[in-house]
């Protein structure tokens, strides 16, 4: 379980985040709200990384300002341009990037790595240049490498914005797909729609929660 408690986040004189308290336990959380408001604040803090200025975060218990590595562990984080997320030049050894620090034996790093690649019918880009690869292939690997720690809940941070529209739905069938628990960040009301939960930001507060059949429309009408 997420939980925030009395969570406030201030840079400088500026509050983003105003004394928040969230359970978050549904399978599906969409994030919304304009530019600004503190969506992606918010949903940096799930793994910790930000740390909340005033209140806890904290995720089965780990609090996210004591205990990262067991956080990161739980909570993967998926950032809007995968260009910020790959590492290194070629996709295997970006994916086998996050696995080394388990130690576990080469044998079980080849198995996740070809079983995540199997996922998305990218087997065939093992050793392929990582930067080389399309839009909607960069996002796929960003993905992967996160899936293939194997976290319990994955944090995407409007996964689709920088796609054109194949790319969009081929990412949006990959997050449909997911067993994790899924919170999305995005102004992509479409693929949120069928999500069990809507936070709307507004203000650095969260102004609406509730299902996407009566929180979406809300929303529309908050910003016009």
């Amino acid at each position: 379980m997420i939980e925030l408690q009395n969570v406030s986040v201030r840079f400088g004189t500026r509050c983003v985040l105003d004394d928040i308290s969230l359970s978050l336990t549904q399978r599906r959380i969409g994030i919304v709200g304009a530019n600004g408001s503190g969506k992606s604040t918010l949903a940096r803090l799930l793994n910790g990384l930000l740390l909340p200025t005033s209140g806890r975060v904290t995720v089965d218990g780990f609090d996210t300002a004591k205990d990262g590595r067991q956080v990161r562990a739980r909570i993967g984080f998926v950032f809007q341009n995968p260009d910020n997320q790959i590492v290194f030049p070629v996709v295997e050894e970006d994916l086998a990037f996050g696995l080394k620090p388990l130690k576990l034996p080469k044998a079980e790093i080849d198995a996740r790595i070809d079983a995540v690649l199997a996922r998305y019918d990218m087997g065939d880009y093992r050793t392929h240049p990582s930067h080389q690869l399309s839009g909607g292939q960069k996002q796929l690997l960003a993905i992967s490498g996160v899936l293939i720690m194997e976290p319990r809940c994955v944090v995407f941070d409007e996964p689709t914005t920088l796609l054109d529209l194949r790319n969009r739905n081929r990412v949006a069938k990959a997050i449909e797909a997911l067993d994790q628990q899924v919170i999305t960040v995005s102004h992509d009301l479409d693929l949120l729609a069928g999500y069990d939960r809507i936070l709307v930001v507004d203000q650095g507060k969260i102004a609406i929660d509730d299902t996407p059949q009566n929180a979406l429309p809300r929303y529309v009408d908050l910003m016009t």
